[in-house]
């Protein structure tokens, strides 16, 4: 990512290539952060990946909830395709990354202030929801889906939806194994 006018690049370039998996845990590939990084050729990125899995390992750290081998198949030219070796990456293996890179680029030391920032945010977020009573998480995660559903709803109306009931319906659907809102209802017993 050579980019001679660095200071238009700030912390959402990082969040431009965050990833959330299925399970809500969010993570980053390591070829689209080697490009951010300003790595051109990824045998150099690979040794600071390298570097970052012994400093995990040397904190006591899993390596495998961090660093997870995540090869993928890509284009070479005239139909065919190689697999390259590629990672998804925790926020934690970021921060060891940008801990390990060349500190002479700006970009590296604007990761490090990010990750280090953002890892520091989430060990204190979950410190303080642990130390919440039941019915505060419940109130927590209650306050999460509505603010997940206004944003569902926003990029549903941008995207074109009119029939919100119907739209809800279908997620319902595809979460519960086909059954609707109501089916489920009636087979709890309740009235609906």
């Amino acid at each position: 990512m050579k980019n001679n006018n660095l200071e238009i690049i700030d912390n959402r370039v990082f969040e431009n290539i965050k990833h959330i998996d299925k399970e809500g845990n969010e993570y980053w590939e390591a070829r689209e952060l080697q490009k951010v990084l300003d790595y051109t050729e990824w045998r150099k990125f690979e040794n600071v990946i390298k570097k970052s899995i012994i400093s995990c390992e040397s904190s006591n750290n899993s390596t495998l909830d961090h660093f997870v081998r995540a090869d993928k198949m890509v284009s070479i030219g005239s139909r065919a395709v190689k697999e390259i070796m590629d990672y998804k990456l925790s926020r934690y293996a970021c921060y060891l990354i940008a801990q390990n890179a060349d500190n002479r680029k700006k970009v590296v030391a604007l990761a490090q202030t990010y990750f280090a920032i953002q890892t520091r945010k989430m060990e204190l977020l979950e410190r303080d929801y642990n130390s919440l009573s039941e019915d505060e998480k419940r109130f927590y995660q209650r306050s999460l889906t509505k603010k997940g559903n206004y944003t569902l709803n926003q990029t549903a109306k941008k995207a074109g939806v009119k029939n919100f009931d119907k739209f809800h319906n279908a997620g319902y659907k595809g979460l519960y194994n086909g059954e609707t809102a109501n089916d489920s209802a009636t087979g709890l017993g309740c009235i609906v």
